[in-house]
């Protein structure tokens, strides 16, 4: 068995792993890369070999740094099936047809300004293009061994576990040829107030595991205290609270501190508007799937009912209009792209208002750029003040620290003979990777993108 690292290797997107049992090829996770140019062209190149020779893709979750090039993998020949658990199949098909109108319109807004050095500019792929790839998601069941049919004496299997994270976020291990390796996904919190436990303990020979916190620990600060601070230090000031945010998982965990926040009589009642209609239809998807995370359905739909929702550009445009405080969450949660941007050019040059992030901001974003200092921001093809407030809440992070990603490999029944740490910048990456090695005297690899390695058997 062979593994090739082709995304998330020295950075914290485009996670994509390709597995080869002698004729069998398997596609772990299949995301985007973003934020810094040079990753995002990456998603322009060629797939190493033709999407049509994949027998599968096993999907960790849905977030599109993990979920976001499906669309152009079947655009390109893919038709084979994508296997993901039930949440992730629904929150994919918000995500990814989302994914593909938000690159229609910057394509097109692109070509309208002459921004963009291409003539003319095109997406990715389409929103319609991204709706034809969904018919290949096949959810199955959580921790049952399931054959990828097609491998005529392979016996290539795989299980899902939870991860935490996000809704349906799963943990993958694939068994072939007497050895077995694991993918982390995305690894959530225990605190985590919405999202179940993290809950795979076999462990096997061979980890690939993620990195984005591994050189750092979540502040210890109380959540709800720093947010209510933030929100009250605006409102003083008669301002906008702009909240960049990831529309499914991350608005949803904001709108239940909020709520907690009006429950104990924190904050005032100031105006709170969801101007996401992926983040709003997120919100059913959350009720649907509530068995998923900590939450009683009525918590649910309380937390999902505490926000006027925005649907419409128009309404979009009048909330930049508005003068009187309020809250406004939209994505995207790196200001990569969304509304949010439209937000920030209106909100981002007045010292009375804020701009909070609440999520990791990878290199070469625009929340990476506000939140070191930037004076300024490019938005459209031109340059916009940054004279707001610019704050940050680490511990609403949904990735675990390195210290519990070091915990969750730690408690493994079956401690990996090799580890590959991915899933971060070089920095995070290489100390959690030192870390491995130092305490738990077990191989830790920093792969590089584009490496092909062959796994070694089990000694056992």
């Amino acid at each position: 068995m062979k593994i090739q690292f082709l995304g998330a290797a020295g950075t914290v997107t485009g996670s994509r792993y390709l597995i080869s049992s002698g004729p069998s090829k398997v596609l772990v996770d299949c995301g985007l890369f973003q934020g810094l140019k040079a990753l995002r062209l990456k998603n322009r190149e060629p797939f190493p070999i033709p999407p049509s020779e994949l027998s599968a893709v096993l999907l960790t979750h849905a977030h599109l740094d993990h979920s976001g090039y499906i669309p152009l993998l079947v655009k390109n020949g893919f038709r084979g099936p994508i296997y993901c658990t039930s949440a992730t199949k629904d929150l994919c098909s918000l995500l990814l047809p989302d994914s593909g109108y938000l690159q229609e319109e910057e394509a097109e807004f692109a070509n309208r300004k002459g921004f963009s050095k291409h003539h003319p500019a095109l997406p990715l792929y389409t929103e319609k293009e991204a709706e034809f790839s969904l018919q290949f998601l096949k959810p199955v069941p959580w921790a049952q061994r399931q054959t990828i049919p097609g491998l005529a004496g392979q016996n290539l299997q795989f299980e899902f576990h939870p991860a935490g994270h996000l809704f349906g976020a799963a943990s993958i291990v694939i068994f072939s040829e007497g050895q077995s390796i694991a993918f982390s996904g995305d690894i959530g919190r225990k605190i985590d107030p919405l999202n179940r436990l993290p809950n795979f303990r076999q462990g096997a020979n061979t980890l690939v595991v993620e990195s984005t916190y591994g050189d750092r620990k979540h502040a210890s600060q109380n959540t709800e205290d720093q947010l209510a601070e933030i929100i009250l230090k605006t409102f003083q000031r008669q301002g906008t609270l702009v909240i960049p945010s990831f529309a499914v998982g991350r608005a949803q965990l904001v709108l239940y501190y909020i709520h907690c926040l009006r429950a104990a009589g924190k904050i005032p009642e100031i105006p709170i508007y969801l101007n996401s209609p992926m983040a709003i239809k997120a919100n059913d998807i959350f009720c649907r799937h509530f068995k998923e995370s900590k939450m009683t359905l009525a918590q649910a739909t309380a937390i999902c009912a505490l926000a006027k929702p925005i649907s419409s550009v128009e309404e979009s445009i009048a909330l930049n209009m508005r003068k009187d405080p309020m809250i406004i969450i939209a994505a995207s949660g790196m200001a990569t792209g969304g509304r949010v941007l439209h937000h920030l050019k209106a909100f981002a040059p007045d010292p009375k208002n804020t701009i909070l992030f609440v999520g990791f901001q990878a290199l070469g974003t625009r929340g990476d750029s506000m939140l070191k200092g930037s004076k300024e921001v490019k938005i459209h093809g031109e340059w916009w003040p940054v004279r707001a407030e610019v704050a940050e809440i680490s511990s609403m992070s949904a990735h675990a620290d390195g210290d519990e990603v070091f915990e969750w490999i730690k408690d493994f029944q079956q401690l990996p003979s090799t580890v590959y740490v991915t899933h971060g910048e070089p920095a995070a990456a290489a100390f959690f990777r030192d870390r491995l090695i130092r305490e738990l005297k077990i191989e830790a690899i920093l792969p590089s993108l584009g490496e092909e390695v062959i796994l070694e058997p089990s000694k056992s």
